[in-house]
């Protein structure tokens, strides 16, 4: 049965979510930040499981200053890729 949907994305416009200079940014440096703090977690370093929480916080601050700055979706300095 056709409800007359169409199913192509050429109508769909791209909403930007992570694909940003400043959302890719934030992404990476908060998945370092638990690769290490689980890291940590399992050798029981606690200085170390408690310095990588505070790279997450690093990690979005950093993200919404870049987002600030222009580069999150939608900014003024982010140059999205042309889709085919």
């Amino acid at each position: 049965m056709r409800t007359g949907v169409k199913l192509s994305n050429s109508n769909i416009g791209d909403p930007g979510h992570g694909h940003s200079p400043a959302a890719w940014t934030a992404v990476i440096i908060m998945l370092a930040a638990f690769a290490i703090g689980t890291g940590a977690f399992w050798f029981e370093m606690e200085w170390l499981v408690w310095a990588s929480a505070g790279l997450v916080v690093v990690g979005l601050i950093v993200g919404w200053v870049l987002k600030r700055a222009g580069y999150g979706a939608g900014g003024e300095r982010y140059q999205p890729k042309k889709t085919h």
